[in-house]
């Protein structure tokens, strides 16, 4: 049951993950041409990186790709608990095995790169400033955000292909707006997927994978997800 959709959700999020955690690689691992090109480029790929992953198998899934937006779609009553389970394992494992590409694709570039900080950060998000209550506002925000912004979008109509585009607006907007703080994860799959790639792969000199922050990206999305949602369906009951 659900068996094109698990595989559309796992290459959607793989797709994802390969093209926004390469643009991290990119910019941070030693001796990449793309080093120390910045911010800008992280997020405007990220952005992009969601565009082509939802053009690749939104007719065949909806392209959620974030298991925070299919449990807040379950809240909504717009996907039973079932078929979410589906999305959700299939999310997870098509974010490890992006990372994998990532890996893979940059492979002589982890022993060329001396900081730690910098290998961990092309797999997980880690805050700028560690403090667990407001990085967990942080996340909570920018996922309450990007799903109250998710809805907006569906509500509105646009020419053929174009919501893609929009979407994939939204999350680079996030990103360089609200993503300073936590690295933006903004989606549980995203974070843990590849955090757990990071722990398993053999790379050169790398530090620990941060497991004490790791509830941070998954917990905080989740609920601002959800919130986001209800707070969408309360203002069209309003207006």
């Amino acid at each position: 049951m659900y068996l094109k959709e698990f595989w559309a959700e796992l290459i959607g999020t793989a797709l994802l993950i390969t093209l926004g955690c390469g643009s991290v690689a990119n910019v941070l691992l030693s001796k990449s041409k793309g080093f120390q090109s910045g911010w800008l480029v992280i997020c405007l790929a990220w952005g992009l990186a969601v565009m082509i992953a939802i053009f690749a198998v939104g007719n065949i899934s909806g392209a959620h790709l974030n298991p925070a937006i299919t449990i807040a779609l379950v809240f909504l009553h717009k996907i039973t608990f079932e078929k979410a389970l589906v999305y959700i394992t299939a999310q997870f494992l098509g974010a490890f095995l992006g990372s994998i590409v990532v890996w893979l694709h940059y492979f002589p570039h982890w022993k060329s790169t001396e900081d730690q900080d910098a290998k961990l950060a092309v797999f997980c998000t880690s805050p700028a400033i560690r403090s667990y209550f407001f990085n967990f506002i942080s996340e909570f925000i920018a996922s309450f955000v990007l799903m109250f912004g998710l809805l907006a979008i569906a509500a509105n109509s646009f020419s053929e292909g174009l919501k893609p585009l929009i979407i994939g607006l939204l999350v680079t907007t996030i990103g360089l707006t609200l993503g300073g703080t936590t690295g933006w994860a903004i989606n549980p799959a995203r974070d843990f997927g590849p955090r757990l790639a990071h722990f398993l792969l053999p790379i050169p000199n790398k530090r620990d994978s941060d497991w004490s922050y790791a509830w941070i990206p998954i917990v905080a999305p989740i609920l601002g997800c959800v919130i986001g949602g209800l707070a969408w369906e309360w203002m069209k009951l309003q207006f």
